[in-house]
């Protein structure tokens, strides 16, 4: 079986559930999961985890990601994006650069966001999308997020361009219409690329066309974590394969624990031990 990560350059249209299905037949295996959802309209990176790999799904889940996002302005849709019905329309108007600027700057920090009624929470084992399509009202919940950095790259033409960081669970939709509502403006998404998730950048990132070309991208514990190395000798690897905690004289946070030369498990030292986190073997 294959082991290792994958990072997927998504193209528009697809959703990331689609991405697993094709790569289940093409690497031919089902124990393959990805780490944060990417919308049809969205592109950029999707990191996907192979075989034993999957265990460490909810572990970069959790990594900050950073987008670009456009802006179009003069329409509110109901899906929050340029894919939605469209529910009012104004003309485009232009938005001073200092006002934009502040706007944006009076994101950053942590927040509680209103979820999107197009998107796939679950309430009361109903999916909030499910809900909205039958036209059913219902109170959307709120999730504590944090917007950690927020630029603006481009503004013209009706049309906003800005970069953000964001910790998981942040909808780009929902920051828009927030945005938007600030400057008392309509204004949907036209357009979403993630550039980085955790460490995993958009330009090291592969189409799915690249893996029938060459099925070498898949990332071991060596490309993931930059932490230093530790070599066990006999006796410390037989208490880690019986999963006892190792007193290792190192200082880092997180260790590559190595047996004969071969990278075995991402080590965490926690109340002055190491415990294995993930294991390679």
């Amino acid at each position: 079986m294959m082991n290792g990560i994958l990072v997927i350059n998504k193209e528009q249209g697809f959703t990331s559930r689609d991405v697993i299905n094709i790569l289940n037949k093409k690497l031919d295996t089902k124990k393959i999961g990805h780490t944060g959802t990417l919308d049809p309209i969205a592109t950029g990176v999707l990191v996907v985890c192979v075989g034993r790999y999957t265990k460490l799904v909810d572990k970069i889940t959790s990594y900050d990601k950073e987008y670009v996002a456009t802006i179009e302005l003069g329409k509110r849709t109901d899906t929050l994006d340029s894919t939605g019905h469209i529910l009012e329309e104004s003309e485009s108007v232009r938005v001073d650069n200092s006002v934009l600027i502040n706007t944006l700057h009076s994101f950053l920090g942590k927040s509680k966001q209103e979820v999107p009624a197009y998107s796939a929470i679950k309430i009361d084992g109903k999916k909030l999308y499910e809900y909205a399509r039958n036209n059913e009202c219902i109170e959307l919940p709120k999730r504590e997020i944090e917007i950690k950095e927020i630029e603006l790259l481009k503004n013209e033409k009706g049309f906003i361009t800005f970069r953000t960081v964001v910790s998981k669970g942040t909808y780009i939709r929902s920051l828009i219409r927030d945005i938007c509502k600030s400057l008392n403006v309509l204004g949907t998404m036209s357009s979403l690329e993630r550039t980085r998730q955790g460490n995993f950048k958009i330009s090291g990132a592969v189409t799915l066309e690249d893996i029938d070309k060459n099925n070498d991208q898949l990332l071991q514990l060596e490309d993931i974590f930059d932490c230093p190395f530790y070599e066990m000798n006999e006796e410390e690897y037989f208490k880690f394969v019986n999963g006892v905690k190792l007193e290792i004289e190192e200082n880092s946070p997180y260790l590559l624990l190595k047996y004969q030369n071969q990278v075995v498990a991402l080590s965490e030292k926690k109340e002055g031990y190491y415990k294995t986190v993930f294991r390679n073997i």
